[in-house]
């Protein structure tokens, strides 16, 4: 199994090609491109944060506890909040990260479970479109991919560890199949990633400031569709 380092540093140089390229050859813009590759080496320790070993859970709940309440900024700025009440929810966004997911992890997260699967990193990826600052869908879907790859590469890593050659033998060990997954054993971790992807995509959907999916300033027809469903189910 890779260790954390080797993990880190995969993800890393991921991030490295994935912003430099997005500078260099399609013109993103740096800041952005320097986010996102961040976010890429960052995301490739997300999967081990359910691991018995504190220190990736340790890592990530810090970073996050510190990144998120800054990502969130506009938001803040866009529904009006005052300076005092902005630093305070900042501040009740960092405790609630840092100790009280942190906690809730420890205790009801089975290492190599369903935060080892492609719909956690697809979870993970629609989170970080929420997060993401700006109108542009199409930087924030930018943004998303790198947390997509850096989680991927963590997985794909898992999976060619768990590979062995022996005396000219092909050997599987007991982890193999276990990273890049789409249904694991326990069928309430399954519902429970599957809703919560099901959640974050209407909700992407149907976000009110979001950018079309099919052109700028526009409404997508899958974020119409979206709202009549939800509107049918909520308003009978």
């Amino acid at each position: 199994m890779a260790g954390f380092k080797t993990h880190l540093t995969v993800s890393s140089i991921f991030g490295v090609g994935y912003g430099g390229a997005a500078c260099l050859m399609y013109g993103v813009p740096w800041p952005t491109a320097l986010l996102a590759g961040g976010l890429c080496g960052v995301s490739g320790m997300l999967p081990d944060i359910d691991s018995d070993s504190s220190r990736p859970l340790h890592e990530s709940m810090a970073f996050a506890a510190a990144v998120v309440p800054m990502m969130l900024l506009h938001r803040f700025h866009r529904w009006g909040m005052s300076p005092e009440l902005i630093i305070l929810s900042g501040a009740g966004l960092y405790l609630l990260i840092r100790f009280g997911l942190g906690t809730l992890l420890k205790r009801y997260t089975v290492h190599r479970g369903m935060f080892h699967s492609l719909p956690a990193a697809a979870v993970f990826g629609e989170l970080a479109y929420l997060l993401a600052s700006g109108e542009d869908w199409r930087l924030r879907a930018f943004t998303a991919g790198a947390v997509v790859l850096g989680y991927v590469s963590h997985l794909v890593l898992d999976e060619i560890y768990s590979v062995s050659f022996s005396h000219g033998r092909l050997r599987l060990k007991s982890s193999f199949g276990t990273a890049m997954k789409l249904f694991g054993q326990s069928w309430g971790a399954n519902l429970s990633a599957y809703a919560k992807l099901a959640i974050l995509t209407a909700v992407i959907l149907v976000e009110p400031q979001g950018q079309s999916l099919s052109q700028p300033g526009g409404t997508s027809s899958a974020r119409q569709t979206a709202t009549r469903l939800i509107d049918s189910v909520f308003h009978r």
